[in-house]
Order: C-alpha cells, then structure tokens, then sequence
C-alpha cells in the first residue's frame, strides 16, 4: 500500500469517527523553538497563531505561590541574575525560594553556549521577561478572549528527589486550588511522569482528565513492563497483561501521553479501544507530524505548533482560530 493511500485511508477513517476535528494541537512550553519557554510571550504567540491546548509545566514556590516552569527550581540555561549572570547548577529548587526571589531573575534568553541554545538556535530571546504565575497565564487568556483553548498542565514532581519540590499531597492542593479558584476547572487537563499526583486529581477533582506520561526509552524510563516503577505509583504493566495502555486505563487515566518514539499504530489501536486519548510527545520534524497522524494518534505536542499546524492542515485536520493578546 502505497504511503498517499495509507493517508488517505487514515484521513477517511478520521472524518468518520469524528477525530479529525478533535485532533489536539499542542504547543509544548508555549512553543520553546519559537520564544522563550513558558513564559508570557511564547503562550501569547501560540494563541495568536492558534493552538487547541497550551502544554505547560508547574512547581510550587517556598510561600505557595503556583509557578510555570519546567524545571523544579531555577534553569542554570536560562535564569539570569540582575547582573546579567546565569545561575550556578543545579538552581535553587522552588520550593526553598520565596516567589519574590524567583520573580527577579530573567528568563527571556537561553543560555548562549548552552545545549539547549544548539537544539533551538531560532528561537527570539526576549529579555526581561520573568517566570510568570499560573494565574497570569490564565489571565493572558482571559484577555485574548479565547474560550476554547484548554490547559495541558504538568505537575513537576520527582519521586526520586522528595526534596526538590512539595509532596503529592501538597502540591495538588496548590494546583488544583489555583484552579478551581480562577473558574478554569472544565479547561485543563493535569498530566505527569509521578503518577502519584494524577491519583490524587482523580480522587479531589474527578472531572478534571489525567494524562499518563511515559517515557521507555533511553537511561532513565519512567515505566517498565515487567514491574512498577519509582513513577508508576504502585501500577505494574505486568499485572495487567504486560499493556501500558490497560494499566493507564486500570489508573483511571483518560490519556496516554507516551514519548513519540515508544509508539507505533498497533498500540494506539490498544490505547484507543481502552477509551485512551493518545497525544504523543514532543514531535518537532514535519515527517514524525505526519507518521504520528497517519497511524491515529489523537493529538500531537510539539515546540514547532507552526510546523504542526501546517502538516494537520494538509492533512485535512481542522486548524483553531487564532486569538492574537499583548503578553
């Protein structure tokens, strides 16, 4: 079968089942290749150019303050001091800073001979800008007038480093206070690595989906087959068949966010037929976009959500509007 009839076929396939106009577009931190992760500027750019989800990370300051960053404390590639100097590793986690300390520090420029500035050389540095609160992210979106896009939002949680963050127990009381107290309940979903934390939604706040991420690949899996892992809070895909996708549905899961890379069509099909949502991360080449889609996945997260829209629009999937806001 050739690879224009595969798509074709799959394209079919979605228009019937009503996917192609649930399809998830999300912008990973805000878009990271395209500005500066996270912050305020790269979620307005995502929503001037049109996303269906803003993907975000969060962590939880030493005064309870509700912050979005990726890493569990400060970046040594991307917070700088007032004298213009990066952080020392490892950064001070947030749960030992006050967030008026972690407010000082700029975030609107990686690192110049960093790693991370060789995998996103184009990105526009923005200086000045500051590590902002869920609450003014939710706000941003308020004033876009957007009230469509939902929250993908990722609870920063190692249960290998206790003392890099809050406990489970804590830390979803933060989040899902924040939430509930902005009125966005019925917009986010709460996924992460530390399943711990997606119980816990599940029991405080069962309306509210929970996205399972795994990693299998490479040093440091998040999850084997064969017994529970640090992460998986307890479940062993080796209870239930040795089948990620029914041990997440076992969970209570409503999504499997697996790392692109450890999927192929034969387990979304799996995940699918358990009333999983597929949404891989993180695809930024315009070939893994249009592989990833044409085996069924139901949502893609990528740092490229330009690339991304211009690869589900030849796909025939339908594109959200853009709703352009002044960070």
């Amino acid at each position: 079968m050739t690879s224009r009839t595969t798509t074709i076929l799959t394209l079919l396939s979605l228009l019937i089942s009503g996917k192609a106009m649930a399809f998830d577009l999300e912008a990973h931190r805000g878009g990271r290749a395209l500005l500066p992760e996270n912050t305020l500027p790269a979620f307005a750019n995502a929503l001037a150019m049109g996303v269906d989800t803003l993907e975000l990370d969060v962590g939880v300051t030493a005064d309870g303050e509700v912050v979005v960053s990726h890493e569990r404390g400060l970046n040594p590639d991307l917070a700088r001091d007032a004298n213009g100097a990066y952080v020392t590793a490892p950064g001070t986690p947030f749960v030992k800073l006050r967030f008026a300390d972690a407010r000082a520090y700029d975030v609107g420029q990686i690192r110049p001979d960093s790693a991370y500035a060789k995998q996103f050389p184009d990105q526009r540095a923005v200086p000045g800008t500051r590590i902002p609160t869920l609450k003014e992210l939710f706000a941003l979106v308020r004033k876009s007038g957007n009230e469509r896009v939902r929250f993908n939002i990722e609870t920063k949680i190692d249960p290998d480093h206790p003392d890099e963050s809050l406990g489970p127990q804590a830390f979803v009381a933060k989040l899902l206070g924040v939430i509930a107290d902005e009125k966005f309940s019925d917009r986010v979903m709460i996924q992460s690595f530390d399943w711990r934390t997606l119980l816990l939604v599940q029991q405080q706040a069962p309306t509210i989906p929970t996205v399972y991420l795994t990693l299998q690949r490479g040093s440091a899996p998040t999850v084997v087959l064969d017994k529970a892992a640090s992460w998986t809070a307890g479940y062993s895909p080796a209870d239930h068949g040795g089948s990620l996708p029914r041990t997440i549905k076992a969970a209570g899961g409503a999504v499997w966010s697996p790392y692109f890379g450890d999927v192929t069509a034969a387990l979304v099909t799996e995940a699918q037929t358990q009333g999983l949502r597929v949404v891989v991360w993180t695809v930024n080449k315009p070939d893994d976009m249009a592989r990833m889609i044409e085996i069924g996945v139901d949502g893609i997260i990528s740092d490229r959500p330009d690339l991304l829209r211009q690869v589900a629009g030849e796909k025939g999937i339908a594109l959200p509007a853009g709703t352009p806001v002044e960070p």
